[in-house]
């Protein structure tokens, strides 16, 4: 049942690293709030601008034209004061001066513990997770995945093209950061024939060794995708030129990852899990989480998303290491 109160207000806000889809989440709230008769002010720069005031108020032309944009119009930022307690304080004062019945909240992990923090203080958050790393343990999706994984798929296919020539070892990282998900399926989806994550981590006498094995086999160019959490690509395309002697690259793909047109996969989520916030906050729901499980979009309560907690498991390495002989 929709709450009664007249004249509800939501704010949204884009928190920590940007993700190809943020805009399409800007733009389904906006326009869903309009549906449902609710006023929504975006919020510039994260919770830096909500502790700034720097809000204000969207209607459905200022989203036009936004769905297949990447980066936030909304912009975003780091937000050292949101790991205090007396910053979170002040935030929560600022959304209470601004009249929000609902402040909904587009990031990863570090956001949505910002959001936590803010409900403990009674505001109402909704969270949606909006991360290229895929490393949220409440979602089986997070929005930004697919267009990052698209975009270094098509600069290994490059690269491998380049290493085939030359007969030469390319190691290439992708980001990630504690998360192996993003290497893994860039491993498989490049045709790599190692790939290192922080989940499972291989020593350089390794990799050496299954370069060895593949040359063995008349395999005359290896591919090598490593996760940003393990970093060292530099280090470890020097060493494997030193002891085989063959020429070996390192290319860091870095941010490049984060930025680009959405795909449609990451338009589908971003709209369907900005107009669920929305909805949510018309029925008087409060502190959730839009998480995608089992193959549906789904509200989770925030305490029960934080504390969710999956187990890794090895499979898809596995199916790396099959596919590569």
């Amino acid at each position: 049942m929709a709450v009664k109160q007249k004249d509800l207000r939501i704010g949204i806000l884009t928190s920590g690293g940007d993700a190809p889809g943020m805009n399409a989440v800007i733009r389904a709230v906006v326009r869903a709030a309009t549906h449902f008769g609710i006023r929504v002010y975006g919020i510039k720069t994260g919770y830096d601008g909500l502790f700034k005031g720097d809000i204000e108020e969207m209607t459905p032309a200022d989203v036009s034209d936004i769905i297949y944009r990447g980066g936030t119009i909304l912009k975003t930022a780091r937000c050292p004061e949101m790991v205090t307690e007396e910053g979170q304080a002040r935030a929560a004062e600022v959304a209470k001066v601004l009249r929000l019945d609902g402040l909904i909240v587009a990031g990863g992990d570090g956001s949505f513990k910002g959001a936590q923090a803010l409900s403990k203080h009674g505001v109402n958050v909704m969270c949606i997770p909006a991360t290229i790393d895929l490393d949220m343990d409440c979602t089986e999706y997070t929005i930004g995945f697919d267009s990052a994984v698209n975009t270094a798929a098509d600069a290994i296919t490059c690269i491998r093209d380049t290493s085939s020539s030359h007969e030469r070892c390319s190691v290439v990282e992708v980001m990630g950061r504690n998360a192996g998900y993003l290497a893994l399926w860039c491993g498989i989806t490049g045709g790599a024939e190692e790939v290192l994550t922080p989940e499972h981590p291989l020593d350089t006498k390794s990799v050496i060794a299954q370069i060895l094995k593949n040359r063995a086999r008349g395999k005359r160019h290896n591919l090598i995708v490593v996760a940003e959490g393990v970093g060292g690509s530099d280090a470890l395309a020097k060493e494997i030129e030193r002891v085989l002697g063959i020429e070996t690259r390192s290319t860091i793909l870095g941010h490049m990852q984060r930025g680009g047109m959405p795909t449609a996969t990451d338009r589908m989520h971003a709209s369907v899990m900005g107009y669920m916030a929305v909805k949510a906050i018309h029925e008087g729901e409060t502190n959730k989480v839009i998480a995608y499980k089992n193959g549906r979009h789904t509200l989770l309560s925030l305490k029960e998303a934080l504390s969710a907690k999956t187990t890794y498991t090895p499979e898809m390495y596995e199916i790396t290491k099959i596919l590569a002989i």
